[in-house]
């Protein structure tokens, strides 16, 4: 808690249900939790990290689909009183990511990701083609762009409506499992890479320029959680 509210400009609350749960806040609205591990995924050898949730209409429906299309429910699903429903799965090539049904429907109308919320997602997995038709069956993500990244190959954009919510590509072999990395949007990245590497973190590439001019930096926390970073240009 106290590197990432020096990094990004986040609060933090405790969490309504459990005690041991932390809220992380951006701009008095809530945007995602921290906990320590517990013993019994301490015990999977699962390491810190990020897990980005997907918001679903019916989380029992969508994690019954999960193993309908090759992949697999890790945890749930499980319900939150006054809060909502929630499970962790991993698609047909190990990449785990969660389902999030709230007890209150929240509008779902697009606003372009603020300072400090999360504004990018990409997923770097074995097959992205075929990752993507699992995504597409599951969330109806739609097809918006790709980029030709040269040696790396395709990097393949996704969202709904026109709208990108994030990119899939082709993992090198000497690259982690396949995995999704989220990325917070920050008005300063020289800054807060700066921040970062002051604080114990570590910075593996960037910040560098991307196609249309943002800017981005692939880092870890102190724990060697994955997390990126994200300036768009003005």
């Amino acid at each position: 808690m106290a590197f990432y509210t020096q990094v990004a400009p986040w609060k933090t609350q405790p969490g309504d249900y459990d005690p041991k749960y932390t809220m992380w806040v951006n701009n008095e609205r809530p945007i995602g939790g921290v906990e320590v591990l517990s013993d019994e995924l301490k015990a999977r050898n699962v390491a810190p990290q990020w897990l980005p949730y997907v918001y679903v209409y019916d989380v029992d429906a969508c994690s019954r689909q999960v193993k309908l299309l090759g992949g697999d429910v890790r945890m749930g699903p499980y319900e939150v009183p006054n809060v909502g429903s929630w499970s962790v799965i991993t698609d047909l090539h190990g990449a785990r990511i969660g389902l999030y049904e709230p007890e209150a429907k929240v509008p779902t109308e697009y606003s372009a990701p603020r300072r400090g919320e999360f504004s990018w997602h990409e997923l770097a997995t074995t097959d992205y083609k075929a990752a993507f038709e699992f995504y597409h069956a599951l969330f109806g993500w739609e097809r918006t762009s790709e980029s030709d990244m040269g040696e790396m190959g395709t990097y393949f954009m996704f969202g709904k409506k026109g709208v990108p919510y994030g990119g899939m590509f082709n993992r090198r072999p000497d690259m982690p499992p396949p995995h999704w990395l989220s990325y917070i949007r920050v008005d300063d990245i020289r800054g807060a890479v700066d921040s970062m590497k002051k604080l114990g973190g570590a910075v593996h590439r960037g910040p560098m320029e991307v196609p249309g001019g943002d800017m981005i930096a692939i880092c870890s926390d102190p724990q060697g959680a994955a997390i990126a970073l994200h300036t768009v240009k003005l």
